[in-house]
């Protein structure tokens, strides 16, 4: 057996990375809440830059909140699973870096995405009662998660591993995470212009930290040809 693919050997910055936002989580639960709108999320969720509740520091601390236990669940499961082989690769020092700026590019594009969706209401005169109602839609519509991050984990594992073989829940066969990876993006760029009412996933910030995520590996091993296969 592998003890390398154990969750015992998890290398340390994915190990407290899931820990901190494990941590995290328990703290929301316990002082707020994650469905609706509260003191933690006024604070530390991602809010639109014309919301008063906006503060700039929140492009790194949206990254470790949850809006749920299944939400935490499956973004630490894929930090897991693809972070702790870049990790053992890169280093702690170079992987920290890389999750906490494909976290923020994610967070970019996630305010890119509501300057696009809040364009008409954010310039139009409100009356006093249309601008606080139009204030707690704000509010109630702030953006937590990891995913960003580990959506440039997951490219820069995709680029550095093409044709590794991955099981994709429906999928009954096993596709090659360059697939995958095209297909999950494809998926998130259709869903994001699609824009339902009722989809609540920040489709754009999955897209703008696979896209950072791939670039900067891109231009890391451009000249090391050595870990691919």
């Amino acid at each position: 057996m592998n003890s390398r693919n154990s969750f015992s050997d998890t290398p340390p910055i994915v190990l407290n990375l899931i820990i901190i936002n494990a941590l995290v989580y328990f703290a929301q639960t316990a002082f707020g809440g994650m469905n609706d709108a509260n003191k933690v999320n006024d604070l530390f969720a991602l809010h639109h830059i014309y919301s008063p509740l906006f503060k700039p520091y929140q492009l790194i601390t949206h990254m470790f909140m949850h809006g749920g236990f299944f939400h935490l669940l499956l973004n630490m499961f894929g930090l897991w699973m693809f972070g702790s082989m870049m990790e053992r690769m890169w280093g702690p020092q170079r992987f920290l870096a890389f999750f906490l700026i494909c976290g923020i590019a994610a967070g970019f594009a996630q305010l890119g995405s509501y300057v696009h969706d809040y364009w008409a209401f954010d310039h139009i005169i409100l009356s006093a009662e249309e601008q606080s109602m139009y204030t707690d839609i704000l509010r109630r519509n702030a953006t937590v998660g990891a995913s960003g991050a580990i959506m440039g984990v997951l490219a820069a594992y995709g680029y550095t591993f093409p044709n590794t073989q991955l099981f994709i829940f429906p999928i009954p066969f096993p596709i090659k995470t360059k697939w995958a990876i095209i297909g999950i993006l494809a998926f998130d760029i259709f869903s994001g212009i699609a824009n339902a009412a009722a989809d609540n996933v920040a489709h754009f910030a999955h897209v703008g930290g696979a896209i950072v995520g791939f670039l900067i590996v891109l231009y890391w091993n451009k000249t090391d040809k050595k870990n691919f296969y």
